[in-house]
């Protein structure tokens, strides 16, 4: 007969109650999507300056980062060609912006299975003195493997003093079972003007 002991036999009970992948402990790691730290895929374009590069992530995984016309995707693959294809590298937001350097993963275990990313993104109607538009900060959750790479969550970082705690929330509570492609994106918290800008179509 096997004697199991009280932390062994709770540790059971949480996996029997909310699956084995639940019970892992669940936190954060970080790594940088910095152009020294990445690797630059040809030279930026003579026209634009639109450029790509793949930095490295965890656990095999890289983030892939293009710019083009002012406007960047963040897609996640296990390379290149891999994060490219998938769907997350398809999604524009309409006005200018950008991705912030840092990038946090949300990992079960050893496992990632989201990371979460601040943008910022220009609002025309909001001029600085230099009539530059102002941009706008949200941070972006998006799912990573198995399955699709696509965005779960946006959460407005300035509507929503708690913005970071949000969006890690929203990348535990549903990123593992998000469907890309038939779920809709989810606005977590008080929607800003960041999430209105980010969703214009």
């Amino acid at each position: 007969m096997i004697r199991m002991t009280a932390p062994s036999l709770t540790a059971l009970l949480i996996c029997a109650g909310l699956g084995c992948a639940n019970a892992q402990s669940v936190g954060s790691s970080y790594t940088s999507t910095a152009p020294k730290d990445c690797r630059q895929i040809g030279k930026p374009s003579d026209l634009d300056g639109s450029t790509t590069r793949v930095c490295p992530g965890k656990d095999g995984l890289v983030v892939l980062i293009a710019e083009d016309d002012l406007r960047e995707i963040v897609s996640v693959g296990r390379n290149r060609k891999q994060a490219a294809e998938e769907p997350a590298a398809n999604v524009w937001f309409a006005p200018f912006n950008s991705s912030e350097i840092t990038v946090e993963w949300r990992t079960a275990g050893e496992k990632p299975f989201a990371i979460i990313q601040r943008w910022h993104i220009a609002d025309n109607t909001d001029p600085d003195k230099q009539g530059r538009p102002k941009t706008k900060a949200m941070l972006v959750v998006t799912r990573l493997p198995p399955g699709p790479v696509c965005h779960v969550a946006y959460v407005d970082a300035i509507a929503n003093p708690a913005a970071n705690e949000l969006a890690r929330k929203a990348a535990d509570d549903f990123a593992r079972g998000f469907t890309c492609g038939k779920d809709k994106v989810k606005i977590i918290g008080t929607s800003g003007r960041a999430v209105e800008l980010a969703t214009m179509r």
